[in-house]
């Protein structure tokens, strides 16, 4: 969905200032009634003002990824207004950079305006901000039983926070492939790249794509189906779990729960001698009715609904998803992973859709990325999240150690 001009509300809040802290943002259309986007998430021990921050970094991005030119920005902080207006300096060391990052999404847009308004006012952003703090506890028990590790090979189920069912065509049939070769591997570094600004060592994500199916031979749409990998995907799993291996320095593979990408992330868990865990948001868009079916026989059997699909991700298939719903679980993921993992290297095996998308967050981009960007069978992208929201692409699409 793309829309012109958004109001987004956001709100921070720490119990102890500093204590346990937590944001929440949420886009409303023009109307102000429709709510496009939502987005809460705990952040660890920090003050109201950096919770206040991040929370309207959040709205930002989440304006940017919905294609938003105008937006209204209202928050119950008077510093942050002051200070993003320019009528306050910035000078708590905390700050300056969040400052700065939503100043560089700000320039992002056509225009964008602070406004401040009574606490009663930001209701709903303060909800989320709670919502998000109260998870503190929650994020703390999972932090501290991967701290205390799980035996090689052991399998846990982690449903991501809000999980929400869908995601796009294993088949990919609607991206067009970029022109141009594929950017060489690289080795697994914890350096940040020294251009971004991002601060702090980031969590990297090694996205591998599953390997060939009997649908992906056929190119037909491959969402919550469960086909088995082909003789030719369960080596092209093995070549690629050989490649991880040799790079080393990665602390846990986490998959989609579907075979193909399973039996993909067993071979890389196996080779790199790691725990792997289940995570229901990485599972592949519900294609609904269109499952099974090429391209041309979803065209041909909802001619006009097929079309309004490839235009507007907030579309549905019939019975199915919407690529901004597979959007949203996806977040959710990326969020957790995050916090699970700081500072960490994790194999993240999917399918088309959601890794798609976790280059559409780092990117900071609409969804056209969806449709614009190819990835092969048993591909690798690397993603990183940095700890202070930044984020940066290292690789798209390398298929060379196949």
């Amino acid at each position: 969905m793309s829309v012109h001009e958004v109001i987004v509300e956001a709100d921070g809040g720490s119990r102890g200032n500093p204590g346990p802290a937590g944001y929440g943002a949420v886009v409303f259309a023009a109307d102000h009634v429709r709510v496009l986007a939502e987005r809460k998430e705990y952040v660890g021990i920090a003050t109201n003002n950096v919770a206040e921050y991040r929370g309207l970094i959040a709205g930002l991005e989440a304006s940017a990824e919905l294609g938003a030119r105008v937006v209204a920005v209202r928050m119950d902080s008077k510093l942050v207004v002051e200070q993003m207006a320019g009528r306050w300096k910035v000078k708590h060391p905390s700050m300056i950079p969040l400052a700065e990052q939503a100043r560089a999404l700000v320039a992002g847009f056509d225009r964008v305006s602070f406004t401040w308004i009574p606490r009663a006012e930001n209701s709903h952003a303060d909800r989320l901000a709670n919502e998000a703090m109260d998870d503190g506890a929650v994020v703390g028990t999972v932090r501290e039983a991967v701290s205390a590790g799980h035996a090689p090979g052991d399998q846990v189920a982690v449903p991501a926070a809000g999980a929400r069912a869908g995601e796009q065509a294993d088949t990919d049939p609607v991206a067009l492939a970029l022109d141009g070769e594929t950017t060489a591997a690289q080795p697994v570094s914890a350096n940040a790249p020294g251009w971004t600004g991002a601060l702090g060592r980031p969590t990297r994500l090694l996205l591998l794509r599953h390997g060939q199916t009997e649908l992906s031979i056929e190119r037909r749409y491959s969402g919550r189906g469960n086909p088995p990998l082909t003789d030719l995907g369960r080596q092209q799993a093995e070549r690629a779990a050989k490649m991880l291996a040799a790079k080393g320095d990665i602390a846990a593979v986490v998959t989609s729960p579907l075979q193909r990408a399973r039996s993909t992330a067993e071979a890389a868990a196996a080779a790199l001698d790691v725990p792997l865990r289940v995570l229901d948001g990485l599972i592949e868009t519900d294609f609904g009715d269109w499952e099974g079916l090429t391209f041309a026989e979803a065209a041909q059997r909802d001619p006009q609904l097929h079309t309004d699909w490839l235009g507007d991700p907030s579309i549905p298939a019939p019975g199915g998803e919407s690529f901004d719903q597979v959007r949203e679980r996806v977040a959710s993921v990326r969020r957790d992973l995050v916090a699970l993992y700081p500072g960490q290297n994790i194999v993240v095996v999917s399918h088309v859709t959601p890794i798609k998308t976790l280059l559409q967050l780092a990117l900071g981009v609409g969804p056209s990325l969806l449709y614009r960007l190819h990835l092969d069978l048993a591909s690798l992208c690397i993603a990183e999240f940095y700890p202070d929201g930044g984020a940066s692409v290292r690789l798209v699409n390398d298929i060379s150690y196949l």
